[in-house]
């Protein structure tokens, strides 16, 4: 059974301190540099972005961890400047704050791991960033975990943090996380930024694939706008502090799996309920799919066609443009076998069957689709498969936060 830790972040799993700092990166003078810290070495697995423009901080923890995957100690994080598409100065930038992270903590060469997330092609103000890693260091503390996630806030308009524990023989597991995001999100492994800890303890071996199928379920399952992130990073740190190995049991592996899951899906939720101009939340259950990755195809095409979402703004129960969504998703459908539901915290109504309407009552679905939680479910009689996809709607406000990012 998995218990919530109130305010629950990154450093609730023991042996975890972070610390945050204002760097002269955010105008408002509110922190925008993290370092988290471990007290030991971590097994350390990550997911990075499908994008071919990776950011240099991607390239750097990539080769990192394909090299040292057991020896990590540490990420530094920073918002406001991605690091993206600077050349050889941003490898050369990324390095910089690496090894001032490592300084700062008195740590061994090789053992931190850099995130940055903010504007492309803007070069990163290293001197800055070195100066607030030191200050960082410095506030380090095992209840810095909700600060750091305050750190590396772009557009979010709040902190995305949870951690939940559970018992074993051996002692407490702790799983914590924090994350960042709200546009640029149609991830393709990951999201823009989010960190996951653990106490227990476990292989790289064995995190790696364990990570790849807690993505695909969390942070691959979401879409704000369709866009993948140059940037897009998911971490997995264990550091065995528990003293607890889930490995050794198949159904406590089970169990750690579960609670990993369960800290990216609500981050992944977090952050697309978070979605820049959100106003609405739409999960999507597709089933009846002939395979799991091709009920995420088609959950993925509908959240992220403009169509769709402005529908769901605009609170129109358009359901021809649901269907017309998963059409292209690329996965082989039979159009008479479709079936589409709709529902918010009541009853599910049928909007279609056959492949052709089923003449629901119109004031009803409109109703569901004024909702701010809209959920809906597409059968695509196939199968046994399904999938979970969670998006939100189209708003003028993205557009307005959008037009002027850089400005």
């Amino acid at each position: 059974m998995l218990d919530p830790v109130s305010d629950g972040s990154v450093t609730s799993p023991r042996g975890f301190a972070a610390g945050a700092a204002h760097a002269g990166l955010k105008p408002d003078g509110t922190p925008d540099v993290a370092l988290l810290v471990s007290a030991t070495s971590c097994a350390t697995a990550g997911v990075f972005t499908r994008n071919a423009v990776r950011a240099a901080p991607v390239v750097y923890d990539a080769d990192l961890l394909a090299e040292r995957p057991g020896r990590i100690r540490a990420v530094a994080m920073n918002a406001r400047v991605a690091n993206a598409c600077t050349g050889s100065d941003g490898l050369a930038a990324t390095r910089a704050m690496a090894q001032a992270a490592e300084q700062a903590a008195a740590l061994p060469t090789r053992t931190a791991l850099v995130l940055s997330t903010g504007v492309i092609g803007v070069p990163l103000p290293v001197a800055q960033i070195v100066d607030g890693l030191r200050q960082a260091a410095a506030r380090l503390s095992a209840a810095g975990g909700v600060e750091a996630a305050r750190a590396i806030m772009t557009t979010d308009t709040r902190p995305k943090h949870c951690a939940v524990r559970f018992e074993t023989p051996g002692g407490l597991v702790t799983v914590g996380g924090i994350a960042k995001g709200a546009g640029m999100i149609h991830p393709d492994m990951a999201t823009l930024l989010a960190v996951l800890t653990t106490d227990a303890m476990a292989e790289p071996a064995s995190l790696q694939p364990l990570l790849r199928r807690v993505a695909d379920r969390s942070f691959n399952a979401i879409s704000v706008d369709g866009d993948t992130s140059t940037n897009d990073t998911a971490l997995l740190l264990a550091n065995g502090a528990s003293g607890v190995d889930p490995s050794r049991d198949g159904a406590m592996w089970t169990l750690f799996e579960e609670a990993v899951q369960h800290v990216a899906r609500a981050l992944a939720l977090a952050i697309v309920g978070d979605g820049e101009g959100a106003s609405k939340l739409v999960e999507i259950h597709v089933v009846g799919a002939a395979s799991e990755a091709a009920a995420r195809e088609v959950g993925r095409a509908i959240a992220r066609s403009m169509l769709v979402k402005t529908a769901i703004y605009g609170a129109d129960p358009n359901w021809g443009r649901i269907l017309a969504a998963a059409g292209a998703a690329g996965v082989a459908l039979t159009v008479d076998r479709l079936a589409l539901q709709a529902a918010a915290d009541g009853d599910w109504l049928t909007l279609a069957e056959g492949g052709a309407t089923a003449h629901p009552d119109a004031a009803r679905a409109r109703a569901i689709f004024r909702q701010k939680t809209i959920r809906l479910r597409i059968d695509l009689g196939l199968g046994r498969a399904e999938a979970m996809v969670w998006t939100c709607d189209l708003t003028p406000d993205y557009v307005r936060i959008n037009a002027d990012y850089t400005s």
